[in-house]
């Protein structure tokens, strides 16, 4: 069983910056994207970032350009690097991996971070 480890989360000033890491626990095949979704108190899931296997990249429209997804292959890695924050990105973050087709698709999730956002 794969495990994602999320880390980076805290209490930052708005206007200010943080990256989150998602480091898998050991190498994941088959991988269609990795992504990053969050939680607010009261509200649904939601996608923020994703980036697939090729490199591309989709962004929910409240956070492009202020983040930036990325991953590291050698590491089983991927990153949330979150600038000019607000106090409405104040949620959990987790860490999403879809790998696999058809009948053997599955989703890894990341136990979550918290990150607040102080005005």
């Amino acid at each position: 069983q794969v495990q994602l480890v999320e880390s980076g989360g805290g209490l930052v000033q708005a206007g200010g910056s943080r990256r989150l890491s998602c480091a898998a626990s050991r190498a994941i095949f088959s991988i269609n994207a990795m992504g990053w979704y969050r939680q607010a108190p009261g509200k649904q899931r939601e996608l923020v970032a994703v980036i697939t296997s090729g490199g591309s990249t989709n962004y929910a429209d409240s956070v492009k350009g202020r983040f930036t997804i990325s991953r590291d292959n050698a590491k089983n890695t991927v990153y949330l690097q979150m600038n000019s924050l607000k106090p409405e990105d104040t949620a959990v973050y987790y860490c999403n991996v879809d790998y696999g087709s058809n009948r053997s698709r599955g989703f890894y999730w990341g136990q979550g971070t918290q990150v607040t956002v102080s005005s």
